[in-house]
């Protein structure tokens, strides 16, 4: 994350909520204010017809009647005024928020797959944030707003007489009591929904990043039992939350129905006895109705708050596991060497050793090759070696300092990386070589191509540099997409370039540019570090690294440790 994006969040050490929050405080106190004067005028009704039945049914009074119904439609006005100025600050509230977490969702999506998160894993931040956006869209939050005020309306209720506010206390406790129960029952449900569903999402992305596979080989139709098989169960869970908040939310209706019911009754009794008017039954159910209101619309959409709970939860800690650095000094660019020193690196989940103890130095000018046998860990140096995966232990300095003293974006670009599996991203050739720099040099764009080998055949494109590569960079073949991937990697003339495989899908033409794109990293004083399989991409750096069972067996000059070195197998240029 660069600077600018770190002034605009404060530092995470004030915690997710603080940095979501900040600023919104004057916002909150005044949706409270509106929320109690919309409950205050939402007496209206109760107060217009105690009116109509104690006053205007006595007196027959026509005028009494108009001005009574006059004030309450001026009040209803004002109710429906500040309604609507309510929902949209609370509106603008939900999106500032939106506007807050979706950054901080963003980074931890891309930060969490270098701390060995799976695609899916990755992507939950982003469904989070999706699932609190939706809670702030419907009427939660209204409830969470009424809740203070209920005390308002009980209050009224006892005014008319002490029974009734009895009755409709009462009535308001077994409702806060449906709510807890309901709380207590959907819980483990709604976690095993979450669960079922980031399931089902991981099979899905699979299918979808294998499909070429899957239709080769003939596996559409098991890979979609698969798929259902986890859609069933993700159905199943969210049939068993919607059946208890359902029936909850049904029970609680029912339950209101009656207590007004018993109101009415209760009412009609003391209204006998004459200690309450007509006006009064009328009025004490009307204002019993608004103040059970909130807490049957709080059940209604209790899946809805459990949702985003557990989703803000979510969310916050995916934040807390990366969390934002203090921006380091800037450092001079690099310019004089890389060294590893006892650079070990763990295997994700399984905390396995993959390498232990690496130290080898390269000066300006230098290029290593890093050879050994498959899965012994080549492409796990070169993520380390880029910062893309963290260190066990150990070092990686470039000019003396250690990556961690610098910020991802300053050091990326001083770094070239060419990954084994080259992905590119939706947007023109030009966009990608330019890693999508938002003011990129067309000159520097163009050089890097030239190094790369690959401007002639950017030109033969549609619209050239121009020309819209398609999701995930479809429209290029296998070869074009790392030739592309490779004149990224140069863009800028970075110091250190490290290229994983870069000639795996190469032609003889595109041997020969790899070749002479190594050689002018070199000569302009740059490092690089190539890993390989096959012997051609040697050819053009004067250094070679041999790793076997885990460590470095082997570093020094080309010509000396191949000759003297275990000979490791190397594929010849195809």
């Amino acid at each position: 994350m660069d600077a600018t994006t770190n002034k605009k969040l404060p530092s995470s050490a004030r915690g997710p909520w603080s940095q979501v929050l900040a600023g919104l405080g004057g916002p909150f106190v005044a949706l409270f204010l509106f929320s109690g004067l919309i409950n205050f005028l939402a007496l209206t009704g109760a107060f217009y017809m105690l009116q109509v039945y104690d006053r205007v049914l006595t007196s027959h009074s026509v005028p009494t009647l108009l001005a009574l119904s006059a004030l309450a439609i001026g009040l209803y006005v004002f109710y429906g005024a500040f309604d609507i100025l309510r929902a949209q600050m609370l509106a603008r509230v939900g999106l500032a928020i939106d506007g807050r977490l979706t950054p901080l969702a963003h980074r931890s999506a891309m930060l969490l797959p270098i701390h060995h998160a799976s695609p899916s894993e990755a992507m939950q931040p982003v469904r989070d944030v999706q699932t609190i956006a939706r809670f702030f869209g419907s009427n939660a939050p209204v409830a969470i707003l009424d809740l203070p005020w209920i005390p308002l309306f009980l209050g009224f209720v006892y005014l008319l007489h002490p029974l009734l506010g009895i009755i409709a206390t009462l009535g308001t406790v077994l409702l806060v009591g449906f709510t807890w129960a309901t709380e207590r029952l959907t819980g483990s449900t709604q976690r095993a929904t979450s669960g079922a569903y980031n399931i089902r999402s991981q099979i899905l992305e699979s299918h979808v990043r294998n499909a070429e596979t899957l239709n080769a080989l003939g596996m559409v139709e098991n890979a979609a039992t698969r798929y259902d098989h986890a859609n069933a169960l993700h159905l199943n869970t969210h049939l068993r939350t919607s059946d208890v908040t359902g029936g909850f939310s049904s029970a609680s209706r029912v339950f209101r129905l009656m207590l007004q019911s018993a109101l009415l009754g209760f009412g009609a009794y003391l209204a006998l006895r004459g200690q309450i008017t007509a006006g009064a039954i009328i009025a004490a159910s009307i204002a019993t109705s608004r103040a059970l209101a909130p807490i049957e619309l709080a059940i209604g959409h209790w899946k809805s708050f459990v949702a985003a709970r557990q989703s803000a939860g979510s969310l916050f800690h995916a934040i807390k596991s990366v969390p934002v650095q203090a921006e380091p000094l800037e450092l001079p660019p690099p310019h004089e060497s890389l060294e590893l020193e006892a650079v070990s690196i763990t295997a994700p989940v399984i905390d396995r050793p993959i390498l232990t103890g690496v130290n080898f130095k390269l000066n300006a000018g230098q290029g290593v090759g890093i050879i050994g046998p498959s899965a012994v860990g080549k492409s796990t140096l070169a993520k380390a070696i880029t910062n893309v995966w963290p260190l066990a232990d150990g070092h990686v300095r470039l000019d003396g300092a250690s990556l961690e003293h610098w910020s991802r974006e300053r050091l990326g670009r001083h770094v070239g990386y060419l990954p084994q599996h080259v992905e590119l991203l939706e947007g023109t050739i030009a966009q990608n070589i330019a890693r999508f720099d938002a003011a990129p040099n067309p000159e520097a764009v163009i050089a890097a191509a030239r190094t790369a080998g690959v401007h002639d055949m950017i030109l033969s494109q549609p619209d050239g540099y121009e020309t819209q590569i398609g999701p995930r960079g479809n429209a290029l073949s296998s070869g074009q997409r790392q030739r592309i991937g490779l004149a990224r990697a140069l863009y800028g003339n970075p110091f250190l370039v490290v290229l994983d495989e870069p000639n795996s899908n190469l032609d003889a033409e595109g041997e020969a540019a790899l070749t002479t794109a190594i050689r002018g990293v070199r000569e302009r004083k740059g490092i690089v570090v190539v890993i390989t399989h096959r012997a051609s991409a040697l050819s053009a750096v004067d250094q070679v690294a041999l790793l076997q069972n885990g460590k470095l067996a082997a570093f020094g000059p080309k010509t000396q440790l191949l000759r003297s070195a275990p000979k490791p197998k190397l594929a010849s240029a195809a």
